[in-house]
Parts: structure tokens; sequence; C-alpha cells
């Protein structure tokens, strides 16, 4: 029997948003990060949703909290393009460093060490060495 989790899988991927979003938001208000992502995802693209940078930030970063890599990503690009969030690229150089130390599959790893290169040819050696101690010392949340 499917959970409400893969149930609302299926409801995105036929299009049914609203149903979607109906199952996943008290999962992500639960501590799922898989719901929390996927509900930065709604926000980020406005499906079921009105679009709004400043949600997805708030869902992204409650999942980047828990270990999500993917939710990592999507903040350090919210970040680095000032979407959600005033621009910040040493937030987004944490962002992308953390993702590409964790992140499992050697695409998405790779995908973050070039957005990391290319927001630390934007910033200063000082602003580097920021982002790479907060990157060192970060430790996921627990719910």
């Amino acid at each position: 029997m499917p959970s409400p989790f893969e149930d609302g899988i299926a409801a995105y991927e036929r299009g049914d948003y609203l149903t979607a979003l109906h199952l996943w938001k008290p999962l992500a208000e639960q501590g799922n990060a898989s719901a929390q992502f996927n509900l930065g995802l709604m926000h980020a693209d406005g499906r079921g949703v009105p679009q709004n940078d400043a949600e997805a930030v708030k869902w992204y970063q409650k999942a980047a909290d828990q270990g999500d890599a993917m939710a990592k990503i999507n903040l350090g690009v919210l970040y680095a393009n000032d979407q959600g969030e005033p621009q910040d690229y040493v937030q987004a150089h944490l962002w992308f460093s953390i993702a590409a130390a964790r992140y499992p599959e050697k695409d998405h790893r790779e995908e973050a060490v070039s957005a990391r290169d290319r927001v630390a040819a934007k910033i200063t050696p000082e602003q580097i060495a920021e982002a790479q101690a907060l990157a060192t010392n970060w430790k996921p949340k627990v719910k």
C-alpha cells in the first residue's frame, strides 16, 4: 500500500499539484525532509501554489538542515540569484560546498562543485574562507 508521500509523488507526476500539496504539507510540517524539499520545489516553480521564492527558501532550508542534498543545491541557487533571500554569495558557496561534499550521486556532486566555483569567482578570498569555515562546521539538525 503506497504511503501518503508516494501518493503525493503520483499526484505530482500526473499534474495534480493540489493533491500533492495536501498530501505533502502535513508530512513536511512533521519534519519529513523529502516532503519539505518537494514543497520548496512547488513554491519555486509555482505548481499548486503561487510562485514564491521566499517560501521555497523556507522549505528548502528545513530539508537542507536535515541533510537533503538537492535542497542544499537549490538553496545555493536561490542565494546566488537573489531569489527569496537577498543575494548572498557566502551562503550560496556554503550550500554548494556542503552539497558537493555530501551528495551521493556523481553528476549532482559535479553540479554543486561547478556552481560553487562560479560563486567563488565572484567573492573575495576572505569570503571564501568564511563560507568554507561555515561548511566545515555545518551539521544536520535533528528533527
